[in-house]
């Protein structure tokens, strides 16, 4: 085993996401020399920046979950979230307009919750009761058993511990669909209950049903807005891995890496250490970085992952107030499977899509100049479409009917400043493998040690971290990785 102390080891982190930082933060904390690469211009990876006359974008993640996972985090360094920013709770949660003509706000206290699912179905109320509970129980479960503790290795499920939860996981193999249909009966109440399935890149048919969890950390843990959002987040841990000593550059572009992981070649020369460790997309990493001989995985074995959505974005500020949609706002179509086949199944642009509106300026009047709004749409759509000028115009002028449709929140004349973005550049800003938006899915045959390796099987000193590794997607996931990740390189070196 190796030391915990690593004040003779030097490390060099390719990629400045969520993942990365938090191992250059894990092992600059250890005594390791750690310098940190980023090819674009910002920290934070897809957490970046767009400013626009004014209007200032989260590109990105744009919800603030799991905050206790934050906590943790900056725990680690003897800090805590409020040294670097502030969160304010939002209530509502979200609202949600249903293409029927229904709307429903969900509330931040869980029991004004139960009485919105009590207006939807009989026992609705206590039905959430008991769904909160076991979702509530299934998140200690899998935080204390299997995203805190690394279990990337078959044998690490021979622990005692994971055999007593056997039986409770073994009931959580199911599909989410599968699982909340058996709990609720009113198709809405259902869509509530799977929503949070895209943040995790997948649908209710193929993402196991232990992800209610998401019900406990949707409606228990709370939704959270952090001062200058989620890009300001990304900001607070690169400043605190400068803080431990990490040696931070943008603008950096890796090209190879040779020596056994000890050396990486890039656009502005070579950057030796005793071990390097990728937050780049995986895919992109081994297949146009490392060499054949490389690779751990082949072209083959990528083709035949499922990936997560990319997205359609456009951020648009526009002229006066948006008061018909909240902080978050989700569209929802009555029938949702039309759109998911149309991600996993039979690729293309979906004709009656469900998406999602983030409203900033609801909460921070930093983000748009007065008398403005600050908003963006974000429609899922299935990775490696076609993708070009023409396509986003008629499909971006599609949307626009549908929010002013649906939600009465008419947009076509007061867009002052607009931006998209879509599967290329996913592809090209972030090296994105078939310009997916998270990486790999969260289906039961790309879950937990099923997914790609820490450790690089064919190169000695190269490690890898983020979105897909374990314990997978979303930035609270990420931040566990780096850890992850960097005990792997302590252990190592």
């Amino acid at each position: 085993m190796g030391s915990e102390d690593l004040s003779d080891a030097s490390v060099t982190v390719v990629g400045g996401g969520f993942g990365g930082l938090s191992a250059a933060c894990y092992l600059a904390d250890s005594g390791a020399d750690v310098t940190l690469l980023e090819k674009n211009e910002q920290m934070g990876g897809r957490a970046s920046t767009l400013e626009r006359e004014g209007f200032r974008f989260d590109m990105g993640p744009s919800w603030y979950l799991m905050p206790d996972v934050f906590e943790r985090f900056f725990g680690q360094f003897d800090r805590e979230p409020s040294d670097y920013y502030e969160l304010e709770h939002l209530d509502p949660h979200y609202k949600i307009f249903f293409k029927d003509g229904d709307e429903v706000e969900i509330p931040s206290d869980p029991t004004l919750a139960a009485d919105v699912f009590e207006e939807y179905e009989e026992d609705g109320a206590e039905k959430l009761r008991r769904y909160l509970d076991a979702s509530e129980d299934n998140y200690e479960l899998a935080m204390d058993n299997f995203i805190y503790k690394d279990r990337s290795r078959a044998r690490d499920w021979l622990d005692p511990s994971v055999l007593r939860a056997a039986p409770v996981g073994l009931q959580l193999l199911g599909s989410m669909e599968d699982y909340v249909h058996d709990r609720f009966e009113n198709s809405k109440l259902r869509q509530i209950l799977q929503y949070t399935l895209v943040f995790l890149g997948g649908s209710p048919k193929n993402t196991p049903a232990l992800y209610n969890l998401m019900s406990h950390v949707d409606f228990n843990l709370g939704v959270y807005y952090p001062e200058g959002g989620m890009t300001g987040v990304a900001d607070s841990v690169a400043e605190m891995a400068r803080e431990l000593g990490v040696e931070t550059h943008t603008g950096v572009e890796v090209r190879r890496v040779r020596d056994g992981g000890r050396v990486v070649e890039t656009n502005e020369g070579d950057f030796r250490a005793d071990a390097t460790v990728s937050d780049a997309d995986y895919a992109h990493f081994e297949l146009d970085v490392l060499e054949d001989h490389q690779r751990a995985y082949d072209e083959s074995y990528w083709e035949s992952r499922t990936y997560a959505p990319s997205a359609f974005l456009v951020y648009w500020g526009v002229e006066g107030d948006v008061d018909a949609l909240e902080h978050h706002t989700l569209v929802l179509p009555d029938d949702w499977d039309q759109h998911f086949a149309k991600i996993f199944d039979s690729p293309g642009w979906p004709m009656d899509p469900a998406y999602y509106l983030c409203v900033p300026s609801q909460t921070d009047d930093d983000v748009a100049p007065d008398g403005h709004s600050n908003l963006f749409v974000l429609v899922p759509i299935a990775s490696d479409l076609e993708d070009n000028p023409k396509i986003r115009e008629r499909y971006k002028n599609k949307i626009l009917d549908d929010i002013a449709e649906n939600t009465g929140a008419e947009l076509h004349d007061r867009i002052v400043v607009e931006e998209t973005f879509c599967v290329d550049d996913f592809s090209e800003r972030y090296n994105s493998y078939k310009g997916t938006a998270l990486g790999l899915a969260h289906t039961l045959t790309q879950t937990a040690l099923l997914r790609p390796s820490y450790r690089s099987s064919k190169v000695e000193r190269l490690y890898y971290t983020g979105s897909f590794t374990n314990p997978g997607i979303g930035v609270p996931m990420c931040l566990v990785s780096g850890e992850h990740t960097a005990n792997a390189v302590k252990n190592d070196l």
